[in-house]
C-alpha cells in the first residue's frame, strides 16, 4: 500500500510538471526571440531618419557606428542606385549576410522580415528614400542572443520540477508510512492476541479510521482478558468455597473411629480435597478482578455473621472451642453482596479451624462507624509468623490443606468497598484479622484509624 501510494503520487506529479513546464519553457523561448528581434528593430529604426535625409556614405557610416549593432559589425545598409541621377551607384555599408533575393523580396512587400543566415538570423527593415527608392537596413541577430537566458530558464524549471517530484514522493511516502505502520501494528497485535499473548495492545495513533480500529481492538482485548480472569477467579472462588463443607466432612470423618467404612470415608474426603486444591491452584494465576458493588447491592452484616456463626458453632462445640460474638445486636448495612460476605466469613473462620488446634478459642467482633464497618476475627492459636506473606495471593506458607486464596478473597472484597485487610496479633494470643469495609467507597481516613484503635481496645474487654 505504501509503494502503491508513492507510485500514484509520482505519476500524477510528473504529469503535472510536464503539462506546465514544457509550455512554459516554450513561452520563455519565444519571449527571448521576440526580445532579440525587438531590439534589432529599434536599432534598425534608428537609421531611418538619416536615410530619409541623405544617402551620403559618410553620414550613413556615422549613423551606423552610433548604434550598438553597428559598432559590433552586425548592421548593414543597402541603398539602391537612383535611376534619376546619371552615374549614381548603389551604396553598401557594413557586411551583408542576407541573400540578394531576400533583399528584393523585402523591397517588394515593403515590410520588415527576417531570414535565416549562417550563425543566426537577419532582420531586414525597409526604409523609403526621398528619391522614392527603398533602402534596406539589415541587422544580424546571433543565435546566442535569440536563446539568451533560455537555457537558464529551462534549468530552473527542471530544478523546480524535480524538487516538486521529490517533495511529492517524500510526502506520499510519509503518508504511506503513517497509514501502513498503524495497520501493521494492528495486524501484529491481532496475531499476538490470537496466539495467546493477552498483553498485546495497539498505540492509538495514525489516521482517524485506524485510531478508531485501535481503540476498538484495545477495548476488545481488555474485555477478553477480563472475561478470562473473571472465569478463572470464579473457578477459584467457587472451588475455595467448597473447602468449608469439606472441612466439616473431614472433621466428622475423623470422629468415625476405625473400620473399613470410616477409612473409605476419610480417603474419599482427602481425595476430594486434593481435587479441589488442584482446581484452585490451576486458576489462581489469574489477575484478581473484583467488581465493586452496584447501587442497591448489599446486605446486613450482622444477620450474615449470626447465620454463619450458627453454622460454625456446632463444629466449634464438637471441638471444644470457646466462641465469643460481639457487636451484632443491631442491623449493620454494608455495600457487599451476601454471597461475597458469606465467602469472606467462611474463609476467615475456616482458617481458624484448619490452622489452630482443637480447643482453641476464637471471637468475632463487629464495630460500626460513620464511614466504615470493621469485623475482627481473633483466635488464641499459634499466630502467623509473616502476615505480609500471608496476604500474598496463593501463598499458603507451606501449610497443609491450604491454597492461600482465602485471605485474597477477603482482601478483594474489602478493597472493592475502598477498605482493606490487616493481620496482627490478637489479645487472645494468636492471630487477629481486621476486615475494613468502607461505607462511602473512600480510602481509610484518620477517623478510620481511630475506629480501628477503638475496636482493638474493645476486643480486650
Amino acid at each position: 500500500m505504501r509503494w502503491a501510494l508513492v507510485k500514484v503520487c509520482l505519476a500524477v506529479t510528473v504529469m503535472v510538471v510536464v503539462a506546465f513546464a514544457v509550455p512554459l519553457g516554450m513561452v520563455i523561448k519565444e519571449m527571448a526571440r521576440d526580445r532579440a528581434f525587438s531590439n534589432a528593430e529599434r536599432q534598425a529604426a534608428a537609421i531611418g531618419p538619416t536615410l530619409s535625409i541623405t544617402t551620403d556614405r559618410d553620414a550613413l557610416e556615422r549613423a551606423v557606428a552610433s548604434t550598438q549593432s553597428g559598432a559590433e559589425g552586425r548592421m548593414a545598409v543597402h541603398v539602391p542606385a537612383d535611376p534619376a541621377v546619371t552615374g549614381s551607384a548603389a551604396v553598401e555599408i557594413g557586411t551583408r549576410r542576407a541573400a540578394e533575393k531576400d533583399l528584393d523580396a523585402t523591397r517588394k512587400i515593403i515590410k520588415a522580415s527576417s531570414t535565416d543566415v549562417p550563425g543566426g538570423s537577419a532582420l531586414l527593415q525597409p526604409t523609403a528614400l526621398s528619391s522614392g527608392q527603398i533602402a534596406i537596413v539589415e541587422v544580424f541577430v546571433p543565435e546566442a542572443e535569440v536563446t539568451n537566458g533560455v537555457t537558464t530558464a529551462w534549468l530552473v524549471l527542471a530544478g523546480v520540477g524535480i524538487g516538486l517530484i521529490i517533495g511529492s514522493v517524500a510526502v506520499a511516502d510519509r503518508l504511506g508510512v503513517r497509514m501502513v505502520r498503524p495497520a501493521q501494528r494492528l495486524a501484529g497485535a491481532a496475531q499476538d492476541l490470537g496466539e495467546g499473548r493477552l498483553g498485546a495492545r495497539v498505540p492509538e495513533e495514525g489516521p482517524t479510521e485506524l485510531r478508531s480500529a485501535a481503540v476498538a481492538f484495545n477495548s476488545m482485548a481488555d474485555q477478553v482478558v477480563q472475561l478470562l480472569a473473571n472465569e478463572r477467579e470464579l473457578a477459584a472462588d467457587l472451588s475455595h468455597r467448597l473447602r468449608t463443607p469439606l472441612t466439616v466432612l473431614r472433621l466428622n470423618a475423623a470422629s468415625l473411629g476405625d473400620g473399613p467404612a470410616a477409612e473409605q470415608t476419610r480417603a474419599a474426603v482427602e481425595q476430594l480435597e486434593r481435587e479441589v486444591d488442584t482446581i484452585i491452584r490451576t486458576a489462581r494465576d489469574a489477575k484478581p478482578q473484583t467488581q465493586p458493588a452496584g447501587p442497591g447491592v448489599g446486605c446486613d452484616a450482622c444477620e450474615v455473621i449470626l447465620d454463619r456463626m450458627a453454622f460454625w458453632s456446632a463444629l466449634a462445640e464438637d471441638e471444644g472451642r470457646e466462641v465469643r460474638l460481639a457487636g451484632v445486636d443491631r442491623p449493620v448495612r454494608i455495600p457487599v453482596a451476601r454471597p461475597d460476605l458469606v465467602a469472606v466469613l467462611d474463609a476467615l473462620l475456616g482458617n481458624v479451624f484448619r490452622h489452630t488446634p482443637e480447643g482453641t478459642a476464637f471471637s468475632v467482633d463487629v464495630h460500626n462507624g460513620e464511614d466504615a464497618v470493621i469485623v475482627l476475627v481473633s483466635d488464641a492459636g499459634p499466630g502467623i509468623d509473616d502476615p505480609r506473606a500471608a496476604m500474598a495471593r496463593g501463598n499458603s506458607g507451606g501449610r497443609p490443606g491450604s491454597t492461600g486464596l482465602g485471605l485474597d478473597i477477603v482482601r478483594r472484597v474489602a478493597e472493592s468497598t475502598g477498605g482493606d485487610v490487616r493481620i496482627g496479633h490478637s489479645v487472645l494470643g494468636g492471630t487477629e484479622v481486621r476486615l475494613w469495609i468502607g461505607l462511602g467507597r473512600t480510602p481509610p481516613t484518620r477517623r478510620g484509624h481511630r475506629l480501628r484503635a477503638r475496636a482493638r481496645r474493645a476486643s480486650t474487654a
